[in-house]
C-alpha cells in the first residue's frame, strides 16, 4: 500500500512538471508570436507577401512540382492539420535510435510559419512553440493549396534565391510553368539543405537528393516506377546540359 502511494505521488509530480513545462512553453511561444506580429495581423503579413512581383499562384505551379514537394517534404500533408503527431513520433524514434538528428517532424505549414516569421530566432523552444501556434492560425485562415503556395514562395533555394520563381530563373533560366519533370524533382529537393543540395554547390549531391525525391514520388504514388526509372536513367544527360 505504501509503495502504491509512493508510485502515485511520483506520477503526480511527473504530471505536474509536464503540465508546468507545457504551459511555460506555450507562454514563451505565444509571446514570441505576438511580438513578431507586432501591430500587424497574420492576414496583413500574408497579403504583403502575395504582393511580391515574384509571387507565383498555386494554379501556375506544375502539378509535378506540387507532387514532388509533398512527396519529399510532408507526404501526409493533405491528411493532417497544422502538426503531424505521427511524423513527430517517427522523427523522435529515428533520432533516438540513431543517436543523432536525422529526421524532423515539421509539417509544411510549420515550415511556412518558420520561413515567414522565425528564420533568425535562435531560441529553439520558443521558436518551435511559436511555429506551432502560427501554423494553427494558418490552417484556420487558409486552405491547403494556399498554404502550399506560401511555402514554395517563401522557401530558400540557395544562391540568394527565395521562392520558386527566383530559383527557376536563377538555376534554370526558365519560367515556373516551363519546368520539366526533371526540373521539378531537382528543385523540390534543394530547400531541405540549400548549402548542400544547391546545384551550384555540389551537383552530385543535388542529383542524389533528386533521386530521393523521385523515390518518394514513386513510394507515395505520384509517379510510376517505369517513368521514374526512365527519368533517373536520363539524369546524366540532364546534368550535362545544365550550366549551374
Amino acid at each position: 500500500m505504501i509503495k502504491m502511494k509512493i508510485l502515485r505521488n511520483i506520477l503526480l509530480i511527473i504530471l505536474a512538471n509536464v503540465l508546468i513545462f507545457t504551459v511555460a512553453v506555450y507562454i514563451v511561444g505565444d509571446n514570441l508570436y505576438k511580438n513578431t506580429l507586432g501591430d500587424s495581423t497574420l492576414e496583413e503579413v500574408i497579403d504583403d507577401i502575395r504582393l511580391n512581383s515574384n509571387y507565383v499562384e498555386y494554379e501556375d505551379l506544375p502539378q509535378n512540382y506540387i507532387n514532388a514537394v509533398i512527396a519529399v517534404e510532408d507526404h501526409r500533408y493533405r491528411n493532417h492539420g497544422a502538426i503531424d503527431l505521427i511524423a513527430i513520433g517517427r522523427a523522435i524514434y529515428v533520432n533516438i535510435t540513431n543517436f543523432e538528428l536525422r529526421e524532423g517532424g515539421s509539417t509544411i505549414t510549420q515550415q511556412v510559419a518558420k520561413n515567414i516569421f522565425y528564420m533568425d530566432d535562435e531560441h529553439v523552444v520558443a521558436r518551435k512553440s511559436a511555429e506551432i501556434l502560427t501554423a494553427l492560425d494558418l490552417e484556420k485562415e487558409y486552405n491547403k493549396d494556399e498554404i502550399l503556395e506560401l511555402y514554395v514562395n517563401t522557401i530558400y533555394f540557395g544562391d540568394g534565391y527565395y521562392g520558386i520563381k527566383e530559383a527557376c530563373e536563377g538555376y534554370l533560366d526558365k519560367e515556373v510553368s516551363e519546368m520539366s519533370l526533371a526540373d521539378c524533382t531537382m528543385l523540390a529537393g534543394v530547400p531541405n539543405a540549400p548549402s548542400v543540395y544547391a546545384p551550384t554547390v555540389n551537383a552530385d549531391l543535388t542529383r542524389s537528393r533528386q533521386e530521393k525525391v523521385i523515390s518518394s514520388m514513386v513510394e507515395y504514388n505520384y509517379l510510376n516506377k517505369n517513368d521514374a526509372d526512365e527519368l533517373i536513367n536520363n539524369l546524366d544527360n540532364y546534368y550535362d546540359k545544365m550550366s549551374f
